[in-house]
């Protein structure tokens, strides 16, 4: 059981996959592979204190 990559898989089927219609695998990987970047790199959360993951992680460990 790991909660935290089930969540995972569950915002990226609700926020890309159900969305839209894909014509092939690898236009799919594509997304996949941008979505994965916006989540790690764009994506702001409240709890970080309205950093991204990655940003967060990176000012966590400076201090």
């Amino acid at each position: 059981d790991n909660a935290i990559i089930e969540n995972f898989f569950g915002i990226l089927k609700s926020e890309l996959f159900y969305l839209k219609k894909y014509t092939s695998i690898k236009q799919l990987k594509m997304e996949i592979k941008e979505y994965i970047n916006y989540y790690n790199n764009d994506r702001t959360k409240s709890n970080l204190n309205k950093m991204s993951p990655t940003k967060y992680r990176a000012h966590h460990y400076q201090n």
